[in-house]
């Protein structure tokens, strides 16, 4: 069979995705290859949220398509996002890509690669499927990293609907994975090792309310953390109006569920928050996260904040300085506003400068180390259970507590002689703290 050299962009979604296809394509025979220059096919399965995103996918397309010329490479195909947002565009333009797949139908990838195999000539781009609508089918997962943490994909699309965001135009309205699928998938990975799952979709608050009629995920995560082997379960992307009682009492009370939820606000100001369409005003988020540390007194709060939206002034960020340091996230993540096309902010008047939404970003990141390095120095002193990724140096090993995310968060660094495994859960006794990171050693 033919050999495939695959590259996933974008974020961890679109890996879970990626993982789906790979396992796909392995059950139907193909050769999963480590270098394009050995590739009969390269696939790439892009990513197109914001600007950079979509440089990088475009970037990439290029990059490979070089191995048609100068390799064995018969075909270049482009699943993802990418693809179904500038569907024309590709077609008149990138004459690297012979085929394009839909976000919603990477199921059909094998049928693509055999008729594309089977005919040297240029497809019309097969398979622009834009029915958004349903899932494609589930099948195993061929994960590409062998860490025992990995995500678990929820749902797709959204029906939020923020002004600024392009994700339902490409990713389509709001469907939940079926929970049976779910938990096969699950009980597969953790079979396979994994003893960490984060729960990830546009938004996990909202899953099974157009399967079950009304929200799920506080059953979901009963079943899942009646799994043997899963020690902890982690929520991202939890808006914050959906983040209801039932949903904290249950984290409260149940001991896999990580005392750490991702709510992204984007904005403390109520006309800027009016702008994005967002569902929420500052007094609902500052409510909702007394409500949260009230129940949870070690939660970790993670947020994600867009500086420079159309119309936003310098009171507005002036004001964003101020609740960053009144609500004192343990996590946060600030971005500059990317104007989308085919968005309604893209067309809104007064865009900000580049380099005042640049500015402001570093001004908000800057805000947030003081904030994190205080809330850090508390924790001197203190025992945290961590999760243990491996050893960086003699005696040094990296792990995570409970506050950090895999590939977003900081850093436990463990000092001991003690030999420590991958995916091993230490009590570690805080002895150091830095910007960002602690530093601690072992307690048994």
């Amino acid at each position: 069979m033919a050999g495939i050299f695959f590259v996933s962009l974008g974020c961890d979604k679109n890996l879970c995705d990626s993982e789906h296809m790979l396992y796909d394509l392995m059950s139907h025979g193909f050769d999963l290859v480590d270098d394009p220059a050995d590739a009969e096919v390269i696939i790439i399965n892009s990513c197109s949220f914001i600007e950079d995103a979509m440089q990088e996918s475009i970037d990439t397309v290029i990059e490979m398509g070089r191995y048609k010329e100068h390799g064995i490479c018969r075909a270049l195909i482009l699943t993802g996002c990418l693809g179904q947002r500038f569907f024309d565009d590709i077609k008149n333009e990138l004459y690297e890509v012979d085929a394009v797949i839909g976000s919603n139908s990477w199921d059909k990838l094998t049928e693509v690669i055999d008729e594309l195999l089977s005919d040297n000539d240029r497809q019309e781009l097969l398979s622009r499927i834009d029915d958004l609508t349903g899932l494609p089918r589930t099948c195993g997962r061929l994960r590409t990293d062998p860490v025992p943490t990995a995500n678990l994909k929820i749902a797709e699309g959204c029906n939020k609907r923020c002004s600024y965001c392009i994700i339902p135009y490409i990713r389509g309205s709001y469907r939940s994975v079926p929970m049976e699928e779910l938990l096969d998938e699950a009980r597969t990975l953790v079979d396979s090792g994994v003893t960490e799952l984060s729960l990830v979709a546009q938004e996990v608050t909202l899953y099974g309310v157009d399967l079950y009629g009304k929200k799920s995920l506080c059953r979901l995560l009963k079943e899942l953390s009646a799994i043997d082997g899963l020690h902890w379960i982690r929520l991202l992307y939890c808006y914050p109006e959906e983040i209801d009682d039932e949903l904290i009492r249950l984290m409260a009370e149940n001991e896999k569920i990580c005392h750490y939820i991702d709510m992204p606000i984007q904005h403390c100001s109520d006309s800027v928050l009016k702008s994005m369409g967002r569902r929420t005003t500052r007094a609902d988020i500052t409510e909702r996260i007394k409500r949260i540390r009230a129940a949870i007194p070690d939660i970790a709060i993670r947020t994600t904040l867009i500086a420079g939206f159309p119309g936003e002034t310098e009171a507005d960020h002036q004001d964003m300085l101020d609740f960053v340091r009144q609500m004192q996230f343990d996590r946060l993540g600030c971005f500059a506003y990317s104007q989308e096309e085919g968005t309604p902010a893209a067309s809104m008047p007064d865009q900000i400068d580049d380099d005042i939404k640049s500015r402001w970003v570093d001004e908000i990141m800057s805000t947030q180390q003081e904030v994190v390095l205080n809330k850090n120095n508390e924790l001197i002193g203190s025992i945290l259970s961590c999760f243990v990724e491996g050893r960086i140096d003699e005696g040094v090993y990296i792990a995570r507590s409970h506050r950090d995310a895999p590939d977003i968060d900081s850093s436990v660094f463990i000092e001991t002689d003690e030999e420590l495994l991958s995916g091993e859960f230490v009590n570690v006794k805080i002895t150091e703290a830095k910007e960002y990171d602690l530093i601690g050693i072992p307690v048994w």
